[in-house]
């Protein structure tokens, strides 16, 4: 583990053009990159460990198949009671240190009937209003963006075609958490459009697209919804299921670092 201010340097040293955030679980689709240098969350100014299982809260730089990438292993969530500022400072900071892509995984609770445990679903949007920060921009007048690069996208489902298989791309539902939806709500949900349902992503792709950074979403479907399953909702489980789409997940990740920056 480094400094603050060193492991800044090495950033600028090997200038990657790719950020990628790992969600919960999914440190291991990151088996390919090789670090060159790591700073913890805990020391860099103004900003907090996390406390969910499975969120390494490390920042690393290194290189992924020979092309320089900066991995988030872990985030901040609202529900650990940080505000949005504080969870959505990797965005800024990536920009700052010249990220030009975002690439943002999570765990995620499958609704449509095709998503199931183990499935991955690339983002093509996000329902986000039920969180305290749509809020506040509806009520400045300010409409919720759907901020997923369509290029991005195109290069998911070309390389799952290639490779003989189907990518599913749907609506990810955006809610604050800690608490599991209960089933009436994941009723709700599935009238209103969303495929799956997870409690980060939507505000962190909404600031990379301020920051006029291309953004990618990709959701590894850890276990079917409150109601539409046979088990009860447990955090454990979503950390052992996460594991089975590791390598499809890290595969994808690979396609869009290789990919070059516009």
């Amino acid at each position: 583990m480094t400094s603050y201010s060193a492991f800044a340097q090495a950033v600028a040293a090997l200038a990657p053009r790719t950020a990628i955030v790992l969600g919960s679980g999914l440190a291991g689709a990151a088996a390919a990159f090789v670090e060159h240098a790591a700073v913890s969350f805990a020391a860099i100014p103004g900003w907090a460990v996390p406390t969910v299982a499975g969120h390494g809260g490390r920042v690393v730089v290194g290189e992924w198949g020979g092309t320089p990438a900066l991995l988030f292993q872990g985030r901040l969530h609202f529900y650990e009671g940080h505000p949005w500022s504080m969870v959505t400072t990797p965005i800024r900071m990536a920009q700052q240190w010249g990220i030009t892509r975002i690439i943002l995984t999570n765990a995620a609770g499958g609704i449509h009937p095709a998503l199931t445990p183990g499935s991955v679903m690339a983002l093509r949007g996000h329902l986000a209003w039920l969180t305290p920060q749509s809020w506040r921009q509806l009520a400045r007048g300010q409409g919720l963006s759907q901020p997923y690069t369509p290029r991005l996208l195109q290069l998911l489902h070309a390389h799952e075609q290639a490779h003989g298989r189907t990518l599913f791309s749907g609506i990810y539902a955006a809610l604050t958490g800690p608490s599991y939806e209960t089933p009436a709500e994941i009723r709700a949900l599935a009238i209103c459009g969303a495929d799956a349902v997870g409690m980060s992503t939507a505000m962190e792709a909404e600031e990379a697209a301020r920051w006029g950074l291309e953004v990618a979403g990709i959701s590894c479907i850890t276990n079917k919804a409150a109601g539409l399953g046979e088990t009860t909702l447990a955090h454990a489980e979503v950390l052992i299921n996460a594991h089975r789409a590791v390598a499809r997940v890290g595969e994808l990740l690979c396609r869009l670092i290789h990919e070059p920056s516009r």
